[in-house]
């Protein structure tokens, strides 16, 4: 397993792969997936964290029925840049995972996702309940889009250079 950056994605994926993008909380894992042209991020239910082996062994079996081939992981910067608490457990979470996949994770900066996703589920009326349920999935795919979007302006420039 390795940690590549986000301009390294396109020459770690192979024909029709996808990309994951998982929203580390400490009661769960929100998941989202792209669908295989990497334009759209779509929320996938959450793991009910419990412990990290049975955790990662979920997270595996998922990204295999997904045919994931880049992981892009929320990183839990402070507002102010400093890192956290939750950092250093988002970096040990994935170098743990390293024992059970060869998939490359991505880190990726998360500040507000999870205020976005809440807007978004407050938005399209989903009761109380529903949101606590979707939130953290909901704040996976707001992950993922902006790491997508991110992926097709290289894709352009790319092109065009």
């Amino acid at each position: 397993m390795a940690i590549i950056t986000i301009d390294r994605v396109i020459s770690h994926l192979l024909s029709k792969q996808t990309i994951a993008g998982l929203d580390l909380g400490t009661k769960t894992i929100g998941i989202a997936i792209s669908d295989i042209s990497l334009t759209f991020s779509n929320p996938r239910p959450v793991i009910q964290r419990k412990k990290f082996t049975l955790d990662a062994l979920k997270l595996i079996k998922i990204f295999d029925h997904e045919n994931v081939g880049v992981a892009i992981i929320g990183l839990p910067i402070n507002m102010d840049g400093s890192n956290g608490p939750r950092v250093q457990a988002t970096r040990t979470f994935v170098s743990n995972i390293a024992m059970y996949t060869k998939i490359p994770f991505i880190f990726w900066d998360e500040r507000l996702s999870t205020i976005a996703a809440q807007r978004h589920l407050l938005e399209i009326d989903v009761s109380r309940i529903k949101r606590e349920n979707r939130i953290d999935s909901a704040a996976a795919a707001f992950i993922l889009q902006g790491a997508l979007d991110r992926i097709q302006i290289l894709r352009q420039n790319h092109t065009e250079g």
